[in-house]
């Protein structure tokens, strides 16, 4: 489902200020560009990023193999979230440091490889086969910095 006027003024109400950043005005303009919004937990510093819809069309396959998850947190009625599966969110870490370099991403998927490797992060499976193979269709450079940052995290998480 695309992200509508409706969705838009959903997510500004139950995110409101000044606990939370989810400015209506910012998400439309993210839906109209087709680009990636935060909402943001300012007291906590926390956020979630969303990606709508419009967004290029390499994220679809992400979006459809998305999962739902339940959140409990303390103070709040548990509620139901869609999240991207861990290798769908490091494929696109990968895309987007195959267009940029940025140092970050591989930050990201390394972080996400240690606690995942040290045990600290077991909800769910990593499929790093999927994440393989689409690494190798990005080319050399993005194959070889999985395949170095699995080796480092792996290394890392034995130290620990």
């Amino acid at each position: 489902m695309e992200l509508d006027d409706r969705h838009i003024e959903a997510l500004a109400v139950a995110y409101p200020p000044p606990r939370y950043y989810a400015d209506p005005e910012q998400m439309r303009d993210s839906v109209r560009r087709g680009i990636m919004f935060k909402v943001i937990d300012v007291e906590c510093g926390e956020k979630a990023d969303l990606i709508p819809l419009t967004m290029a069309s390499r994220y679809r396959e992400a979006f459809q193999r998305r999962v739902r998850h339940t959140v409990d947190l303390p103070d709040c009625a548990p509620f139901a979230v869609w999240c991207a599966r861990p290798e769908d969110v490091i494929v696109g870490k990968l895309l987007a440091w195959a267009e940029g370099r940025s140092a970050k991403h591989e930050t990201d998927i390394y972080e996400m490889l240690v606690a995942r490797y040290a045990g600290l992060d077991q909800e769910s499976a990593l499929d790093e086969e999927y994440v393989s193979a689409h690494a190798c269709w990005l080319g050399a450079e993005a194959r070889d910095l999985w395949e170095s940052l699995r080796g480092e995290a792996c290394r890392q998480a034995e130290r620990s």
